[in-house]
């Protein structure tokens, strides 16, 4: 419990504290922001804020997790490590694409298969990695069955796991990366899903196969490898996103950008499917799936139909475009989103509920 504490503590004094100094040195630097004619014309005086701000909470979050260790004592365990590296991975992908775009002044940085090559080669090194190093118990960091508050089914073998967690990677990373579109909205709704994760995790600590022989019904445990140490890395990214949040709320100082956005969206997946919660994230993370949707339902209407559903799509721009101002398209979406974590928690307690 106590690596929980530090974790989200140092996480959220080291974005407080160290954001402004990178907006300072991204300001400098000129590394500003580029801004997309075909966007919304209220967006125009964001152009030139210092961007790639993921670098802030990336960092946070990796010191935070180490430094909570060593304080405790505790050692680093493998499940957590990973999520770090998917996350770290992800990160370093956006900044390219971020550094492309400020260089050469454009609204597109990577070059699509580029892009889609970095994060292939993240993802899969995730995945082959997920499947070894067992534990005394047998367990990996992930399964080749599928899950929603555990594992279900039959196994689907390494190679359809492997698929199956690149999409799972690649839709939570574009996912938060299409929601990333106002101020502090994908930051905002990232937090509570870390905050979801961090209780996910405790749970599952406490309810443990490892801890069987001391629980009321052993047949209601969770047999996932280091769930506490998934909790710790969900509080270090909660606490410094939140951190982070101060900065990046309207009128936003600095933007995530994609190194930010990547990152938050390999990191959700991470811990989707280290903690087999992988098809409850798609309710945890409920604002990122429908931001996704609607950008699929546009494009997917107008190729069939050549009419549009939305005035402009990610939806938060449709109600911008609707009169709304952005501050209440944001804190509208958060509502939304933190109705999909009380939903998503109440099906991960009545999953276990129903098989004690």
């Amino acid at each position: 419990m106590r690596q929980i504490l530090f974790a989200g503590a140092i996480g959220l004094f080291l974005t407080l504290v160290g954001t402004p100094l990178l907006i300072k040195l991204l300001a400098r630097k000129g590394y500003g922001q580029f801004i997309r004619d075909d966007g919304p014309r209220t967006h125009g005086s964001k152009k030139g804020t210092p961007t790639m701000g993921g670098i802030a909470f990336i960092l946070a979050t990796i010191i935070a997790y180490i430094a909570a260790k060593l304080i405790t004592g505790e050692e680093m365990r493998f499940s957590g490590v990973l999520v770090l590296f998917l996350m770290t991975g992800m990160g370093l992908v956006g900044f390219l694409d971020d550094y492309i775009k400020i260089v050469k002044q454009r609204s597109l940085g990577l070059r699509a298969k580029a892009k889609m090559a970095g994060q292939l080669i993240v993802g899969i090194a995730f995945a082959v990695l997920s499947l070894q190093f067992a534990d005394k118990q047998g367990n990996t960091p992930a399964s080749t069955k599928l899950s929603f508050v555990a594992d279900f089914g039959w196994s689907i073998g390494p190679v359809l796991f492997v698929v199956w967690a690149l999409f799972m990677i690649l839709a939570m990373s574009n996912g938060v990366n299409l929601t990333d579109g106002l101020d502090g909205l994908a930051t905002g709704a990232s937090v509570m899903v870390f905050g979801a994760y961090t209780f996910i995790g405790l749970w599952q600590f406490q309810e443990s196969c490892v801890n069987a022989d001391t629980l009321t019904n052993p047949n209601a445990c969770f047999q996932v490898r280091d769930p506490l140490d998934l909790a710790v890395v969900a509080s270090a990214l909660m606490g410094a996103c939140f951190g982070f949040l101060w900065w990046n709320t309207s009128p936003a100082k600095i933007f995530m950008g994609d190194t930010g956005s990547l990152a938050l969206g390999g990191a959700l997946a991470g811990l989707a499917i280290c903690s087999r919660t992988e098809f409850l994230m798609a309710i945890l993370g409920g604002l990122f799936v429908m931001i996704t949707m609607s950008v699929v339902i546009q494009v997917g209407s107008f190729k069939m139909t050549g009419k549009r559903v939305f005035r402009m799509a990610p939806l938060q721009h449709h109600f911008e475009l609707k009169g709304w101002s952005e501050v209440l398209v944001v804190v509208r979406f958060w509502i939304i989103q933190g109705m999909c974590v009380i939903v998503g928690l109440g099906l991960f307690y009545a999953g276990w509920a129903a098989e004690k």
